[in-house]
């Protein structure tokens, strides 16, 4: 089940919820009984490394861009 973030504007705690997703908007109270809060945006960090050697291409390398190098000069 995901894990969802909350910030109560009442004392400014930050917490954390497991819920369904159909859940994620739904209010939360905090642990101190408040009502005001609000769902935090998460970022996700996905790491890891590549196999067989092939480096990471660099950044500004030309091509890519919004259509693979179509429309970007």
């Amino acid at each position: 089940m995901p894990r969802y973030e909350y910030r109560c504007r009442s004392c400014g705690d930050t917490f954390e919820l497991s819920r369904p997703m159909a859940e994620s908007s739904d209010p939360a109270a905090c642990p101190s009984g408040h009502d005001d809060t609000v769902k935090l945006l998460s970022t996700v960090a996905v790491g890891g490394s590549a196999k067989g050697g092939a480096p990471a291409p660099a950044a500004g390398g030309g091509g890519g861009g919004c259509c693979g190098g179509g429309c970007c000069g």
